[in-house]
């Protein structure tokens, strides 16, 4: 089964509009507490980059064998080019990717010590888009999305202005009218401009301060109370919950259920919203079934914390893992029925 969804995604058409961004870690060792301040004294021996944000889901899509076209607003600086590089050297399409000379490319710099995470400096434009600008990317998006045919739209809003209100409600619109999957990744500012998506994919933890819910059982019955409250507001088709620990709650319809999470050796879980949304777009494309999608993404979310840093999912280990789950939950029903 799990073979034939796989072949499904290599036929599968993504397009991600939101905000890239660039990930720079900057890998040392601290032995030592700084002369000048009581802080710690990292001697740098190694720098990497890697493609964040937005383009951490194109990447974990690319990954998984879809063809993906990002959609994004960066600057004309240094990390915005070097950005563009590394997406088209992945196979993503940049067509999309608009350069804009009065926006800073966000570059979040980590810097880290033996596996330990120190510090983080942010560089970033969070303002919305100018409505002239806006339109002009509005234009731009909905003429690829012509040309490319997309089946299935990813919004990941990280709040740095590309997805402006007036963005999300014209490219929603003409999802809606061209039968187009919609799929978010909301953050607080606009986490109700996405009215009528397809799937909706917070926390917990922004559900609750969005619905200002002071507290939530993580049960069954408290999350289908939760993905009732979204549903008055968004009019949405299915909600996937991320549960951090505890798994994923989805409902679609009245079907509703709460996978659990795996245990796992958590080194970093950076990312790993990226690579749940991803996964869970893409399975639902091909499947439309929500507790398979569910289940997957839930799987492959576990997998990329295994690792330190922003990583996409590896395909075959995730398909080898969905296989092991599998046979272990035939042979458990076996000793059950013998």
């Amino acid at each position: 089964m799990f073979d034939q969804v796989f072949e499904a995604i290599e036929k599968l058409h993504v397009a991600v509009v939101g905000d890239v961004m660039l990930d720079t870690y900057w890998f040392g060792h601290t032995d030592r507490i700084s002369p000048e301040a009581p802080v710690p004294v990292v001697a740098v021996k190694g720098k990497e980059y890697r493609i964040g944000g937005a383009g951490n889901v194109a990447l974990n899509l690319v990954s998984l064998g879809a063809k993906v076209a990002m959609h994004t607003v960066t600057g004309t600086d240094e990390d915005g080019l070097l950005l563009e590089i590394m997406m088209k050297d992945r196979g993503i399409n940049t067509e999309g990717v608009w350069k804009s000379d009065d926006r800073m490319t966000t570059n979040k710099i980590r810097i880290i010590s033996r596996s330990q995470h120190l510090l983080r400096l942010d560089y970033e434009v969070s303002d919305d888009l100018p409505a002239d600008k806006a339109q002009r990317f509005i234009d731009k998006t909905i003429a690829l999305f012509e040309q490319d045919k997309p089946q299935v739209v990813i919004f990941e809003d990280y709040n740095k202005g590309v997805l402006t209100k007036e963005v999300i409600a014209a490219l929603l619109n003409y999802c809606q009218q061209n039968n187009i999957i919609t799929t978010v990744d909301p953050k607080r500012k606009n986490f109700f401009a996405y009215k009528g998506v397809s799937i909706f994919k917070p926390n917990l933890k922004e559900a609750k301060e969005a619905l200002n819910l002071l507290e939530v059982a993580p049960t069954l019955a408290g999350m289908q109370h939760v993905h009732e409250l979204l549903k008055a507001q968004l009019q949405h088709q299915v909600s996937l919950i991320t549960l951090s620990e505890r798994g994923v709650f989805v409902q679609d319809g009245n079907e509703a259920s709460i996978t659990p999470a795996h245990i796992r050796n958590i080194a970093d879980v950076s990312g790993a919203g990226d690579t749940v949304i991803a996964v869970a777009s893409a399975i639902y494309a091909c499947t439309g079934n929500a507790t398979l999608m569910a289940a997957m993404a839930n799987l492959a979310g576990g997998l990329v914390c295994e690792a330190v840093g922003t990583v996409a999912i590896d395909k075959q280990q995730l398909l080898d893992e969905c296989k092991r789950l599998l046979a272990n939950e035939q042979e458990g029903s076996q000793l059950i029925d013998g």
